[in-house]
């Protein structure tokens, strides 16, 4: 197993200069199950955009010497009202409350290292000292049939619960994107998960 040398916050200048190796580690972590996500470097910049314009936004990276092996991502929830806005139509959760924590994306060589604590102990301190109350995250819905689906697979409900995050059942987004070996994007469920800070 690889050692991570250091995990750490990254803001301003730094965050934006990490984002170009995010999308790699997307595109790279992404292609596995659950997500099969094809992807491509100039989609990602345009979907890491918004990372780059928000002023209140994070990435965790976890390093090993002077490279990112893994990177996690936050924001407001509020700066992608675009795309969450109807999921949470009806829930009685006000957007401006709630700190979205994106992606969590780790080279598979560097896992079974805490990591992934401290990727959400970093995010959710930084929505803390920004005033938010509650920490949101979604995970991607794929059928229990689906035939991709590893035998090995565990999912990570049992580690977010751990955390102190709940499903939200009824507050479903719908994100497109191309899997692996299909011609097109198709959309899929992701459902929230969400926690008091």
């Amino acid at each position: 197993m690889a050692k991570i040398s250091r995990v750490r916050a990254l803001t301003g200048a730094a965050r934006s200069d990490a984002l170009d190796d995010v999308a790699r580690l997307r595109i790279e972590v992404f292609r596995v199950w659950p997500y099969l996500y094809d992807g491509d470097l100039d989609y990602e910049r345009k979907y890491l955009q918004s990372y780059r314009d928000s002023e209140q936004a994070i990435v965790v990276g976890a390093f090993d010497g002077g490279r990112l092996v893994g990177a996690s991502t936050g924001a407001p929830l509020a700066d992608h009202a675009e795309d969450f806005a109807a999921a949470f139509d009806g829930s009685g959760l006000n957007l401006g409350d709630i700190f979205y924590c994106a992606e969590s994306v780790l080279l598979s060589d560097y896992r079974g290292q805490g990591v992934g604590h401290q990727f959400f102990d970093l995010r959710e301190a930084h929505a803390r000292n920004l005033g938010f109350t509650k920490c949101a995250f979604c995970s991607v819905q794929r059928p229990t049939d689906h035939p991709m689906r590893p035998d090995e697979y565990r999912p990570l409900d049992a580690f977010w619960k751990a955390r102190g995050y709940e499903p939200l059942p009824d507050v479903i987004a719908q994100f497109s994107w191309k899997d692996i070996g299909d011609e097109g994007e198709s959309l899929k469920p992701l459902r929230f998960w969400i926690r008091d800070l």
